[in-house]
């Protein structure tokens, strides 16, 4: 999910993708997981880390070809992907409609902190 976002809003810097908190991580609408989902996404995480911890010798860059990228690497992040979108309560079929969704839950929490509250208590204005 992150990643889709990130793919998407990041800007570039020659090949590679700008990280920019103010722009991509402060602004990321996180799922509040049950203590279920959140046992099964660091499940799935630490099991991520043990796929790549069976490729020493690889670089994260090399890990990550997607032309070779290792089948229990890949699995494994299929299956942390999984983990994260229960988390969001609902499934994708692609990175579109996961960017649209996070768009569309940063609109609405976003939307929360600029309520117009013109009245308080009895009428009056604040």
């Amino acid at each position: 999910m992150h990643m889709a976002l990130m793919r998407y809003v990041c800007g570039r810097l020659g090949l590679s993708y700008r990280y920019s908190a103010s722009i991509v991580y402060n602004n990321y609408p996180w799922p509040t997981p049950t203590e279920k989902q959140r046992a099964a996404i660091e499940t799935a995480a630490q099991n991520v880390l043990d796929a790549r911890a069976l490729f020493p010798r690889s670089s994260l860059a090399g890990l990550y070809d997607p032309l070779t990228m290792p089948q229990k690497l890949v699995k494994a992040h299929q299956k942390l992907d999984k983990a994260v979108e229960a988390a969001y309560g609902r499934t994708f079929d692609d990175d579109s409609h996961r960017v649209a969704y996070l768009f569309e839950l940063y609109q609405k929490l976003s939307g929360e902190l600029f309520v117009d509250k013109k009245t308080r208590g009895k009428g009056r204005k604040l």
